[in-house]
């Protein structure tokens, strides 16, 4: 049985706010400050560059010719649904898992806005190193792979809720 907003992960909502805010401010502010593949460096190994991606994370697809925009539309939606679910079935106490799962919901909310209003993803974040560098991403995309990895964390190591039933055979042991 769902809990209450109160005693779910849904609690964890604040999250996706947060990620999905900054997220947008730093992509409006590339959009403002930059023309299409202009560049600074920060410091060495690092640029921002303002660069359109019309596929997923790290340009995955980009080149796929106009169908995984709406691909991609798609799995952000059916993500975030199946992951709100489960945060409504999960205790709020189990934060490892609620904010991996809030994590991904918002950086897949903030590259969904991308592809409805621009038909791309605006990525800047720019990591090199000599003359190769690695596929743009953004803080969206930054979400979605740390809260990816706190999953695959969580599946290893991270504490499972136990039943009465279980607690009881555990007294008694």
């Amino acid at each position: 049985m769902p809990l209450d907003w109160k005693q779910s992960g849904l609690r964890w909502y604040w999250v996706v706010v947060v990620v999905f805010i900054i997220d947008q401010l730093t992509k409006q502010w590339v959009i403002a400050n930059f023309d299409l593949y202009e560049s600074i460096n920060l410091m060495p190994l690092l640029n921002f560059t303002y660069v359109r991606n019309y596929g997923a994370a790290f340009s995955f697809l980009s080149d796929a010719g106009g169908w995984q925009r709406w691909f991609f539309t798609a799995i952000a939606v059916g993500i975030s649904g199946i992951l709100s679910f489960w945060l409504r079935k999960q205790p709020k106490t189990m934060w490892r898992l609620n904010l991996a799962f809030t994590l991904v919901i918002g950086g897949a909310l903030g590259n969904l806005i991308d592809r409805l209003m621009h038909g791309f993803v605006i990525d800047f974040v720019d990591v090199y190193w000599n003359t190769s560098h690695y596929p743009a991403f953004n803080v969206a995309d930054s979400a979605i792979c740390i809260g990816a990895g706190l999953i695959i964390l969580d599946a290893f190591v991270g504490e499972k809720p136990t039943t009465d039933t279980q607690k009881k055979k555990q007294e008694v042991s």
